[in-house]
């Protein structure tokens, strides 16, 4: 291995040294239980509410609206369920992240009418769409901001203007998107909005739910008064004190971030499309910064991904959460692409530490890769 170039940082990204030395207190000096009424106990608790006025203030809310939790999918889980009235109807697309897809599933179990909407070939769900699929039984609806395998990003202030003239609640999934782009909740009208700190350079095993004022939000984890008396469980108080760090830096970074990955996404995506019968997934610009999707014909996604890994360089063929699975994403199927073109996928997400020579060593291994590959495969017939 000549190199290590690490190309998938939708999946998780790398804790910042910052966020680390942030955390530490609260693992050695500052241990106490937030529930404690003595001096230790009580210096954990003020962090915890700390960070929950910086996350408020990066995504414009109030730290009331901020509840926290063990992921983005528990976020999802618990803006799904709590909203669930019975005998309603959801509407919800067909791109979403797992997290939501099987929650909406288990609702279905239970009852619940669900409605699917399709993108267009880029990703992108139509307000129009929306807007036509809305009854008199609606009475949630849930659309991610921006998708985990492909990028789009989708025009949520308008998902959200529909809902509000229709008096129906709105989620969208973020975690793509918190910390990568800006986020209003206020201005965007949303009522629930889902994140997770590791998408942004924070420590795993942590997240937070926003939920607007005045939405009902029912008892997910009973026990303890914990979280408003919403959400049982001793906080992680060293883990939510590390995402409020993140989500400070990466929104006081956003823009030069931003600049950075845009140049280093579109060299990529100018560069990969070279290679003969490739394709770029997802829409051509309204995508997260630094995140380009590829389909190339006639191979097979996890060969291709061993073979980068072999040369030190780590993607993915779509979401992390789905690795393992030998069907087609079915995001790409979504889209409008065949069982055997969805198949041969591939994920390059890049970071803020990632150089222009990453995407250049990137480039110049994946067309010999991919022409290997190729030779060996019965599909191809070039």
């Amino acid at each position: 291995m000549s190199r290590f170039v690490y190309a998938d940082n939708a999946a998780t990204s790398k804790v910042l040294p910052e966020v680390v030395e942030e955390m530490i207190p609260y693992l050695e000096k500052n241990f106490g239980n937030p529930s404690s009424i003595y001096s230790v106990g009580k210096e954990a608790k003020e962090a915890v509410e700390r960070s929950r006025k910086t996350i408020a203030e990066c995504i414009n809310a109030d730290p009331d609206e901020i509840f926290f939790t063990s992921s983005g999918t528990e976020s999802d889980n618990w803006a799904i369920k709590s909203s669930y009235r019975s005998g309603k109807h959801i509407i919800s697309s067909k791109i979403e992240h797992h997290a939501v897809l099987k929650s909406l599933s288990y609702l279905e179990r239970q009852g619940a009418q669900i409605s699917y909407l399709s993108p267009d070939k880029f990703g992108v769900i139509s307000p129009e769409s929306l807007e036509k699929e809305i009854s008199s039984d609606t009475n949630f609806v849930s659309i991610m901001t921006a998708n985990n395998e492909i990028g789009t990003i989708q025009p949520i202030e308008d998902f959200a203007q529909i809902c509000k003239d229709h008096k129906i609640k709105f989620h969208t999934d973020a975690v793509q998107a918190v910390g990568h782009i800006k986020i209003d909740a206020k201005s965007l009208g949303i009522d629930m909005l889902s994140a997770s700190a590791h998408k942004f350079n924070g420590p795993k095993g942590i997240g937070f739910l926003y939920v607007r004022k005045g939405v009902p939000l029912s008892s997910f984890v009973h026990g303890g008064a914990q979280e408003r008396n919403r959400r049982a469980g001793t906080e992680n108080v060293h883990n939510i004190v590390g995402m409020a760090k993140a989500l400070e830096i990466a929104s006081n970074n956003m823009e030069s971030n931003k600049n950075h990955l845009v140049n280093l996404q579109e060299r990529l995506i100018e560069n990969v499309l070279k290679i003969p019968e490739s394709i770029l997934t997802g829409h051509p610009s309204k995508r997260i910064p630094g995140t380009a999707s590829f389909c190339f014909k006639g191979i097979e996604g996890e060969s291709l991904l061993l073979n980068l890994d072999f040369c030190g360089i780590c993607t993915s063929s779509g979401s992390a959460c789905t690795s393992g699975s030998l069907d087609p994403s079915h995001v790409l199927l979504a889209i409008g692409l065949p069982h055997e073109i969805a198949h041969g996928s591939l994920r390059i997400s890049l970071g803020h530490d990632n150089s222009v020579d990453d995407v250049d060593y990137i480039i110049s291994v994946l067309p010999p890769i991919v022409e290997k590959l190729r030779k060996m495969s019965p599909l191809w017939n070039k």
